[in-house]
């Protein structure tokens, strides 16, 4: 799997030609492509997250059980977005109005992420992150494991 530099060049570089390809930035502007971005960069790891946080615990067969479980779920091209989607969009989609309103975000239109728009975003960043991690995937058919 690659490092997390590589998701985050590949995916601020995606949005930064989906941007260019959208024509001026209303369809798919910075403040889009900032929510993509982090979605392909931490979002599936987030279950790698906190099963690294997990190990910090007292070692008891609960929290890695919880670490374990975390990851299992989470880090999914599918799962995450089911799981997190929603909470996740939400969460987005407040923070894009509320940094809106504070002059901290620079909308083309002044037009505030919706929680659909911020749902497919996670949903796209998860699985660029995933397509990327597969691509550096090392196969047992090339290394004769």
């Amino acid at each position: 799997m690659p490092g997390p530099g590589a998701h985050l060049l590949y995916a601020l570089s995606g949005g930064a030609a989906l941007s260019r390809l959208a024509g001026g930035g209303r369809r798919f502007g910075p403040h889009h492509c900032a929510v993509y971005a982090f979605n392909a960069f931490l979002g599936p790891d987030l279950g790698a997250f906190a099963e690294w946080l997990a190990s910090f615990l007292p070692s008891t067969p609960a929290a890695a059980a919880a670490g374990d479980l975390a990851m299992a779920a989470i880090h999914h091209p599918f799962y995450y977005p089911l799981l997190l989607g929603l909470p996740l969009a939400c969460l987005y989609a407040w923070l894009s109005r509320r940094m809106l309103r504070a002059g901290l975000l620079d909308a083309p239109a002044g037009v505030v992420l919706s929680r659909r728009q911020c749902f497919l975003l996670i949903a796209a960043g998860s699985l660029s992150h995933f397509f990327l991690d597969h691509l550096f995937e090392v196969s047992n058919v090339v290394t004769g494991w």
